[in-house]
């Protein structure tokens, strides 16, 4: 990006060095094309900022939600009747695991559907063993409860992944590139006509590119500089396999 927009700057400004003994009829159309493309630009930049930092956020969000998810259904679990119970709570964490493992591979590689597909193998075993729960204990209030926040877990895991898969057309990455490198060269021309200093062209340059850069990377949640952190799952798996805080209960016999 950095290299691109410079070399747009230096294109600019050759450009301008070339046409320089036109300066008298050039000037004055340089001055109002430049002004309008570099306005015109800043829309575009703080446009496409805003999308990658509401992205941002909503992935920021939707892991701790998901995490609450895990949690409330962890500890719900612990009142479930054995064998459910210990069943239950063994397939949370390796569901937790899946969830951490999500959270750190590249979105739409091999590797995070692979998690993905894991998370909703075990999805599909906790559901089981809720329906035989609530088969065994129709009218006990533990498994609805458990029920409830256990479809809030993979309704927050759905959420999750397609948070992460959410990102910034590409296009709006290439129109910002390319409307900045169209503006910054004109500018750079418009000021080799006047005569003026080309510092302040190419310190925009960097700066513009910074912002794209800056951008990008946002979109972009398990990779560069700035990335959704995970450590509210890892925190949870580790208070998940201390010793649970609630005794299971045993299975109540079925009545003849």
């Amino acid at each position: 990006m950095l290299g691109v927009i410079l070399g747009a700057t230096a294109l600019g400004a050759l450009v301008g060095r070339r046409v320089r003994h036109l300066s008298d009829r050039l000037t004055e159309p340089f001055g109002v094309l430049q002004a309008a493309m570099l306005g015109l630009v800043a829309l575009i930049l703080a446009f496409g900022l805003s999308l990658a930092l509401s992205r941002y956020e909503h992935r920021r969000a939707t892991i701790v939600d998901e995490t609450n998810a895990i949690g409330t259904t962890f500890l719900r679990a612990q009142t479930l009747p054995e064998p459910i119970r210990s069943r239950s709570l063994d397939l949370l964490v390796s569901y937790t695991e899946s969830a951490i493992r999500l959270a750190e591979n590249v979105p739409g590689s091999a590797e995070e559907t692979a998690a993905a597909e894991e998370e909703q193998r075990i999805q599909r075993r906790l559901w089981a063993l809720a329906g035989a729960a609530l088969d065994a204990a129709p009218e006990a209030g533990a498994p609805r409860l458990y029920v409830e926040t256990l479809n809030e877990m993979i309704d927050a895991q759905t959420d999750r992944v397609a948070a992460l898969n959410n990102q910034v057309p590409s296009e709006i990455l290439l129109l910002e590139i390319l409307g900045a490198s169209l503006a910054l060269g004109l500018l750079a021309a418009y000021l080799t006509l006047v005569g003026r200093g080309l510092l302040g062209v190419v310190l925009a340059s960097v700066l513009v590119a910074f912002l794209i850069f800056v951008t990008a990377d946002l979109d972009r949640p398990t990779r560069g500089v700035i990335v959704v952190p995970d450590t509210v799952l890892t925190e949870q798996l580790e208070s998940m396999r201390l010793p649970p805080a609630a005794s299971g209960n045993p299975a109540p016999a079925r009545s003849s």
